[in-house]
């Protein structure tokens, strides 16, 4: 045999097996599709969808199955967005929202919708509207965290179909335009200084409660010291008359001179009164007052 003929067949086979073993190569690394854990992977076959595939490795068909998107799953967030809303008392502000969302179907949302953020960016626009048109500014401002939810569960409600989970929505801001938060801010001096007239009206009143108060507990000791005096006084008539009772003329006597004695007393003990002139028949009778004080000592 010819040598040069064996080594062309020799050169032939070896060509044969590295062709087979390159084929064999391709098709290992076109049939096994590695998917990170943030990932899913859309396959389609002949143009239309075959299969998702999830994180870690799946095998597909070569030159029949191609991977035709790769979906990432992280949660995204919208850039902030400001729309003009108008609420039911006619007051026109701006409202700044955020939303974070995660595809949780690629399928559907490869399949149904174009442009996801600017298809949800364009439904929480009409959704805020809507809502913030049914409230009042008051309401808005105050009743933020009730709106926030609103608008989420009906964003929720809208996005569906595109296989779509809205993880949050926030309102960042409400602004108000320049006319509008200068009336607030009268409104609100107006309302503070009625407030402080309250306070001023209210302490006065009660100012004059507590002196009413005062003057009727005054009144109330002054007429309970009375009493006690009208009792004492009666309770001293009372001893008299029972003295007078029971010792006769002699006790209406006694009486008589101490009330005489402690007159002149008084008499004496008065500024500037410390020389008296008293006509002599008094003089006589207070010495008999004397004399029976002394007879009853």
């Amino acid at each position: 045999m010819d040598t040069t003929s064996v080594i062309g067949d020799l050169l032939g086979g070896n060509i044969v097996l590295l062709l087979l073993a390159g084929f064999i190569i391709l098709c290992i690394v076109l049939g096994v599709r590695i998917v990170p854990q943030s990932e899913k992977h859309v396959v389609e076959r002949f143009g239309r969808l075959r299969a998702v595939l999830g994180p870690g490795i799946n095998l597909i068909v070569p030159f029949l199955d191609r991977v035709a998107h790769r979906i990432s799953i992280l949660e995204r967030q919208l850039p902030t967005a400001s729309q003009d809303a108008i609420t039911s008392d006619n007051v026109l502000v701006q409202v700044d929202t955020s939303v974070f969302y995660r595809i949780t179907e690629p399928e559907k949302t490869v399949y149904r919708i174009r442009d996801v953020d600017g298809a949800i960016a364009t439904t929480v626009a009409g959704i805020v509207r809507a809502e913030i048109g049914k409230m009042e500014l008051d309401e808005v401002q105050s009743n933020r965290s009730n709106l926030i939810s609103t608008i989420k569960a009906s964003v929720e409600d809208a996005v569906d179909d595109w296989g779509i989970e809205v993880t949050r929505a926030e309102i960042l801001d409400v602004n108000l335009d320049q006319q509008t938060r200068d009336a607030m801010l009268q409104q609100l001096n107006a309302e503070r200084a009625r407030r402080a007239q309250v306070t001023e009206a209210e302490g006065r009143k009660r100012a004059v409660e507590l002196a009413a108060d005062a003057q009727l507990y005054a009144a109330e000791q002054e007429a309970k010291a009375r009493r006690i005096t009208a009792e004492a006084e009666a309770f001293a008539t009372e001893v008299v008359a029972r003295a007078i009772a029971d010792h006769g003329i002699e006790a209406a006597q006694y009486q008589v001179a101490l009330k005489q004695v402690e007159a002149l007393t008084a008499v004496g003990q008065g500024a500037g009164k410390q020389t008296i002139v008293v006509p002599a028949h008094a003089l006589e009778a207070f010495g008999d007052a004397f004399n029976m004080l002394k007879g009853r000592g």
